[in-house]
């Protein structure tokens, strides 16, 4: 075959580069480059590190590398562009695997045969092929799929705290979710994408996920705290390209937990800072918003294709700050959020789900009969509105005291004390259906009057209550 232009610069060598900062390298008088482009840096002991194209001009090209920059020196560090984006070789055999930030297995087993090759930068879903979510993925979790139901093809993030057990509820999820209803021939799988976990936590998700024997059904991938920071831009992207895969070429219905998201907001704007980029809110890049929108409008559903990709981002807010641009953001882009209440942890309360603060914004169009049960629209209302009034009951009883309250507002009392210990708590390996999350509900709901539930009908009053 003839040689092209392309396969002539892939091999083209250059050595020596203008400066180091940080994971970014600056190289000058070089052939024209393009954004985004794979690059192989080679040190002066033939080791190879690879990094991506950052920015490109007429003088300097910016590339920053996913892994270390220690031990590189100026003079005599060798640099290869490559010619095209970074590309992960997928398989459906990757799942049950275990791979690092960047797609390279770390379980000790056999090289992923690839089936094709895919950029892992990807692009978002076009608007015109999207079909409308509405179907239920089942949880488990009684606080999401009782009153804020994740629904396949949707964006749920979940903003959390430090030292809040996100990474308990994310193991949960990855283990438990399921499909209910259809014919029985749904597929559906997990990928995990961790980034900057410590040692411990991802070892944490890797034995869970294999003593539950989920294992064969998730591809985990685990950009460790001590791994570059730069690789966690990378982490999500190769996730959601494996996902692609799985959802568009095997026909699967995937799940994508990505967990810690405000650890990939930190690493961006570390990037930015090196670039002497002018910051915006809180000192992230300006363009932290379409950066994320790049990576959650890649989940959703096709026209013509049987497969869909729905994402669970996790997030710590920032001093429990809900307004701090990462939760901010996110929360433009995605449909909806689960949202953790330091209270509640603090009363030992798992999952702490804030249901009055949670929202999910496709629920209304993937629960009632035929998907869950005709009367769970109505039950999840009744569920808010009364748990809403228990805080407007509480605060008044901190000032006239529990005993100045009428009879009514003592049984709306006990149905909030039963509501936390009862349906938003429950333990990390009891997996609800959604039949005993809508049972548990009308139980609940039996300890107020009848004449207190507006919200449902009498005729699902007189079929469910007190039973």
């Amino acid at each position: 075959m003839p040689t092209t232009e392309k396969d002539i610069l892939s091999k083209r060598e250059y050595v020596g580069i203008s400066a180091i900062n940080g994971p970014l390298m600056y190289i000058k008088n070089t052939h024209s480059i393009g954004y985004q482009e794979l690059v192989e840096c080679i040190d002066k002991d033939g080791n190879v590190r690879l990094g991506n194209v950052l920015d490109t001009s007429k003088d300097v090209v910016v590339v920053q590398l996913f892994e270390s920059t220690t031990g590189l020196n100026l003079p005599q560090t060798r640099v290869k562009f490559k010619g095209q984006p970074l590309m992960l070789g997928v398989s459906e055999t990757m799942l049950g695997r275990v791979f690092d930030g960047l797609g390279r297995p770390t379980d000790g087993g056999a090289d992923i045969i690839a089936t094709k090759e895919l950029n892992v930068n990807g692009l978002a879903m076009n608007p015109a092929s999207r079909l409308y979510p509405k179907n239920f993925i089942q949880t488990g979790i009684s606080s999401i799929d009782g009153m804020n139901t994740l629904i396949r093809g949707q964006k749920l993030p979940i903003f959390s705290g430090n030292g809040m057990p996100h990474e308990r509820l994310a193991a949960q999820i990855a283990r438990q979710a399921k499909i209910t209803g259809g014919d029985g021939t749904e597929e559906f799988c997990v990928v995990f994408a961790a980034m900057g976990v410590k040692s411990d936590v991802a070892q944490y998700f890797t034995k869970t996920f294999e003593e539950s024997g989920v294992l064969s059904n998730v591809a985990l991938f685990l950009s460790l705290a001590d791994d570059p920071s730069v690789e966690r831009t990378i982490t999500p992207r190769v996730a959601l390209t494996l996902a692609e895969h799985l959802a568009f070429d095997c026909d699967k219905h995937v799940l994508v937990i990505m967990i810690d998201m405000a650890n990939y907001c930190e690493s961006l704007r570390e990037i930015s800072t090196m670039r002497s980029e002018i910051p915006s809110r809180k000192g992230y890049p300006g363009y932290l918003y379409s950066d994320l929108a790049e990576l959650y409008e890649r989940a959703g559903m096709l026209k013509g294709r049987k497969g869909s990709i729905t994402q669970i981002p996790i997030l710590t807010m920032p001093n429990d700050d809900i307004s701090h641009p990462i939760p901010d953001l996110t929360g433009y882009i995605t449909e909806g959020q689960i949202v953790f209440e330091r209270t509640l942890h603090a009363q030992g309360v798992y999952p702490p789900i804030a249901s009055l603060s949670s929202l999910s914004r496709l629920m209304k169009d993937g629960i009632g009969e035929g998907l869950t049960r005709a009367d769970h629209p109505h039950l999840s209302a009744q569920l808010f509105a009364a748990y809403s009034y228990v805080k407007e009951v509480r605060n008044l009883a901190s000032v006239i005291g529990e005993d100045e309250l009428t009879d009514l507002d003592k049984d709306y009392m006990a149905f909030g004390e039963s509501f936390e210990k009862e349906f938003i708590a429950q333990s990390f390996t009891e997996d609800r259906t959604i039949t005993e999350t809508l049972a548990l509900g009308w139980k609940l709901l039996s300890l107020l009057p009848k004449e207190e539930l507006t919200r449902l009908t009498e005729e699902e009053i007189e079929e469910y209550y007190g039973k």
